[in-house]
């Protein structure tokens, strides 16, 4: 079978592949895609995937607006971290969805459905291909609008020597971009490379817990002790238990920064 997955979270990403490898549908792992823009371009220069595992929150915004944008012409099950609320807007256009985190039954579950769905289409030759109508979009988009809260990541899976590494959000004291790599830096120093960019993953972040000080750095306000001027109309930031580490802003951020520490 032809796969895509969206999705941005790197832990889900390999859950899904892992229950596709189980369930005997990949036996190469299937592009995974993690934004919407770069959905958009896989899908204008490939095929039209037989199957298509979709996240509802990506890297850079709500994946309906990539099908608002590119008819998308096949099932698509979505793996989501939103509540149930979201379950009669599925149901009542035949959308199968799975609400994290998810066991393989259930996983099994949405395949089975999809299988039956298929050979019902497969059946009537003039029959259209499944996909998502406007009328559905725009049931989801209310569904999310009048009852969503910003959903924020909790953690960050940190692929290390032994193994992966879950680093909770809560223990980030500040981020930093470093040639070309980010780090999760924790209160006792110690550095933690990330997948995606300072800006990248700043979107998933909430803003008024982590706050930028320059094109390279953000800090958590948990952590922040005291600020201070500095040199160049840029201000000092102290960290708790950091007596030694001195975090600057650049001259453009400082504006900004006074008003984030205003809450």
């Amino acid at each position: 079978m032809n796969i895509l997955i969206l999705e941005d979270e790197e832990l889900a990403a390999r859950q899904t592949v892992q229950f596709l490898q189980q369930a005997g549908l990949a036996a190469e792992a299937p592009p995974v895609l993690r934004s919407v823009e770069k959905a958009l371009a896989w899908l204008q220069t490939h095929p039209m995937p037989d199957l298509l595992f979709s996240d509802i929150e990506l890297l850079d915004g709500n994946v309906f607006s990539l099908y608002e944008r590119f008819q998308v012409n096949c099932p698509i099950i979505f793996t989501t971290a939103y509540d149930q609320y979201l379950l009669p807007a599925f149901r009542g256009n035949g959308i199968a969805y799975l609400l994290k985190p998810f066991s393989y039954e259930q996983f099994r579950e949405a395949l089975d459905k999809y299988q039956f769905l298929r050979g019902s289409f497969a059946g009537a030759a003039a029959a259209p291909a499944p996909g998502l109508s406007a009328e559905v979009l725009h049931e989801l988009h209310q569904a999310l609008r009048q009852n969503s809260q910003p959903q924020y990541k909790q953690r960050f899976s940190v692929r290390m020597r032994n193994g992966l590494y879950v680093l909770q959000v809560d223990d980030v004291a500040y981020m930093q971009a470093d040639e070309g790599v980010t780090f999760a830096v924790d209160a006792a120093g110690t550095r933690y490379p990330l997948s995606g960019t300072l800006t990248e993953l700043e979107r998933q972040l909430d803003p008024a817990r982590f706050g930028r000080l320059n094109r390279s750095e953000l800090v958590n306000i948990a952590f922040v002790e005291r600020v201070e001027p500095y040199f160049n109309n840029r201000l000092a930031v102290r960290l708790r238990g950091k007596p030694d580490l001195t975090l600057t802003t650049s001259a453009a951020q400082t504006p900004e920064f006074r008003r984030w520490l205003e809450g």
